[in-house]
């Protein structure tokens, strides 16, 4: 299975690493916002398992399609988890603001919503390192 590049395992990998993430909110969340419903707490789990997939489709991107620039997969994960992540933020800026102040307090340093920006960037780096390596990358995946 990991001897030849597949976008198929690339994407595999994708949502199994987003699975294990958006679970590990799934079952966390209460413990930081005990008043968070079950609609956020599947959201978090299907958020991240989409996210897992989509950087493992993107895995075929090896050059940047309109600025004809190399697009390493450190690069590549990273903005995607990020870009989706602030998407969801600007979406459900009311809901993130209220888990994070609730787990770091009113006055706390990480008040801001936007620092699932951050933590979209780290998880979309780690499903792509993970994908790249087990799965390949490039136009390979997809040639058979």
């Amino acid at each position: 299975m990991f001897g030849n590049p597949s976008l198929i395992t690339r994407i595999a990998i994708g949502k199994i690493v987003g699975l294990i993430v958006g679970l590990s909110g799934f079952v966390m969340l209460p413990f930081f916002m005990p008043e968070a419903g079950w609609l956020l707490r599947w959201g978090i789990l299907l958020w991240y398992t989409t996210l897992g997939a989509i950087v493992g489709i993107f895995g075929v991107y090896t050059m940047h399609p309109v600025l004809k620039a190399p697009l390493p997969w450190w690069v590549r994960g990273a903005v995607l988890g990020g870009w989706m992540n602030f998407v969801l933020t600007f979406f459900a800026y009311d809901v993130m603001q209220a888990v994070l102040t609730t787990m770091f307090g009113a006055d706390g340093f990480m008040q801001s919503p936007f620092w699932f920006v951050l933590e979209g960037a780290v998880v979309g780096f780690v499903i792509d390192y993970l994908a790249t390596r087990f799965g390949g990358e490039g136009a390979e995946t997809v040639d058979r």
